[in-house]
């Protein structure tokens, strides 16, 4: 398979946030799906992944949130994603394995995570928010409402939370530098 389809979809999900429509604007292209697509490629390479898959599930995983909303997201951004792939003629069992990254990426769900492509797309997922906590806070405060106070519980917990699902030994060394750091911060 050719090597532009992952450009292809990157393009697809950049052209997405860029829509009037998207839910949460562009900033999300910029702040959280590149964040996640580096670190998927990087974990990847280190434990012999399938590269493409984790490149298209990188870029696909939250596709859902930004066309139909947060609720559900790794549903719809399942179909969004095969929908989108079988357009080009991507291997329908390779369709299969990026769905699964999508469907099992979200800590809040129950999930069953069997491959190491799907491990990997979950913990790039929990990795990026140590890249982006202005956002997590903007998150508080635009989305949720939150005060100042609640606010900082809210993204200290969400970070605590998302270091403790991450699987592997390379996502936490990676990570703990930004981690150690934000909980000095928050404390």
């Amino acid at each position: 398979m050719e090597n532009n389809i992952v450009e292809k979809i990157r393009i697809f999900v950049e052209d997405e946030c860029k829509k009037s429509t998207s839910k949460y604007g562009y900033e999300p292209y910029e702040f959280h799906f590149v964040s996640v697509y580096n670190y998927a490629r990087r974990l990847a390479e280190s434990l012999n992944a399938d590269i493409e898959v984790v490149e298209l599930a990188a870029w696909l995983h939250d596709i859902g949130s930004i066309v139909k909303g947060r609720e559900d997201h790794h549903l719809t951004g399942a179909e969004i994603a095969e929908k989108k792939l079988k357009e080009l003629n991507y291997p329908s069992e390779k369709i299969q394995k990026v769905k699964k990254c999508i469907l099992n990426h979200r800590g809040s769900v129950n999930n069953n995570r069997t491959s190491l492509e799907e491990r990997i797309i979950a913990d790039a997922d929990a990795m990026s928010h140590f890249d982006n906590i202005s956002g997590l806070f903007m998150a508080a405060f635009i989305y949720e409402n939150k005060n100042q106070g609640e606010a900082k519980i809210l993204v200290k917990n969400k970070l605590d939370r998302s270091w403790s699902k991450l699987s592997f030994q390379e996502s936490k060394e990676l990570i703990k530098p930004k981690y150690e750091a934000a909980k000095l911060l928050l404390s």
